[in-house]
């Protein structure tokens, strides 16, 4: 299929569209919608949250009777099941709309090509495939937890220009300055958890949540889209093989869900005065003797977690990277020599062999700040 300009110019808004939900529709992909009438817009809208109208929906309620005959330009194949709301494709097929464009297939098993069937059968004409790249992009977490069953794993860590990542006594604040620590709090804003382990939490006393007052310091961050009240707080997940924390720590005296993951069961019923939701996952042990990654991120299948984003120390990340595990690789790296004795990045085994070596490529190098943030994607 040939697409016009004017086809393209109007998925690229429904993609900017989309991007309005990245804060908030998880676990539900960011979808965006544009309908068009004559060359007009006439309806545009995107998905908020879960449970509230899809991107169609709100667009043709925008559009109203002007749908009859329109395009409609949709940035991932219209549902086609009884969700948390009705099918879209039977709401584009009710509205009478000549023409879907749709960026992607769904790769929702759920839908898969379903939603599409339903408008051919119709006799709506479907055109598949413009700016499924950029479309693609703004799911990319939605997507590897439909196709392989487990969230999309991002690693993030700050170090020196001598790759360390605090002194040899473990003193690490601030390697990093305010620009940086904003910026994360934008990516930490979009995931739908994050995991550390027991070390850091016992350490740092952190409160692993989305800072808003941070977050409007990031000048890519829009306040008029998410309030404080809208914003969605990632789950936080921590790492307790043996049971170490008492459940007193700062983080579970804050709103949101806590998921301990352990080796052995414990009673976290007394803790039910705690602000936190607590609950426990019992995972399998590895050869090592820790916990077995690829377990637990087949539990956490169960709490429909697309983007997991990962703030560990040396020998929790080192696990991540060591079982292939890790697609995305955020580096915050600050101007600073920290000296030889101060505490490594990651723990990776002695390889032997460039063969052997974790490789991953460069996606992007900016500047922060007075630091620089790298992203490496999985290759």
């Amino acid at each position: 299929m040939l697409f016009t300009e004017l086809d393209k110019i109007h998925m690229q808004r429904a993609i900017e569209l989309a991007e309005c939900g990245r804060f908030t529709t998880s676990p539900n992909p960011n979808v965006g919608c544009v309908i068009v009438n004559n060359d007009i817009v006439v309806g545009e809208g995107f998905h908020r949250k879960a449970g509230l109208g899809h991107a169609e929906v709100n667009a043709l309620a925008i559009a109203g009777s002007q749908a009859t005959h329109a395009t409609c330009y949709v940035t991932l194949e219209p549902c086609s099941h009884f969700g948390r709301t009705p099918p879209c494709a039977l709401a584009l097929v009710k509205a009478g709309v000549k023409r879907v464009v749709v960026a992607m297939v769904d790769p929702n098993p759920k839908v898969a090509g379903r939603g599409i069937a339903i408008l051919e059968e119709a006799g709506i004409q479907v055109d598949v495939g413009l700016l499924t790249e950029q479309a693609e992009a703004l799911n990319l977490g939605f997507i590897t937890r439909m196709k392989h069953k487990r969230p999309r794993i991002t690693v993030k860590m700050a170090s020196s220009l001598d790759g360390k990542t605090a002194l040899k006594n473990g003193v690490s604040q601030w390697i990093t300055g305010p620009s940086a620590r904003s910026d994360v709090q934008y990516y930490r804003a979009q995931q739908s958890a994050i995991l550390t382990g027991v070390g850091t939490v016992l350490a740092d006393d952190p409160s692993l949540n989305v800072r808003y007052q941070e977050l409007l310091n990031s000048p890519r961050f829009d306040a008029n889209l998410v309030s404080e009240e809208d914003l969605r707080q990632p789950i936080r997940i921590i790492l307790d093989s043996n049971n170490q924390l008492s459940l007193q720590e700062k983080l579970f005296t804050l709103p949101g869900k806590v998921i301990i993951v352990s080796l052995i069961a414990r009673d976290v019923s007394g803790f039910k005065q705690q602000t936190a939701e607590i609950e426990q996952i019992i995972a399998k042990e590895n050869q090592q003797g820790r916990i077995d990654l690829n377990d637990l991120l087949s539990q956490l299948n169960d709490y429909e977690i697309n983007d997991l984003w990962i703030e560990a120390g040396a020998t929790l990340a080192g696990d991540f990277f060591n079982n292939d595990l890790v697609d995305e690789f955020i580096l915050y790296q600050a101007t600073k020599l920290m000296g030889d004795q101060g505490r490594n990045l990651v723990n990776l085994p002695n390889f032997s062999t460039m063969n052997e070596i974790i490789q991953f490529k460069l996606h992007s190098v900016k500047q922060i700040g007075d630091d620089i943030r790298l992203i490496n994607h999985r290759e």
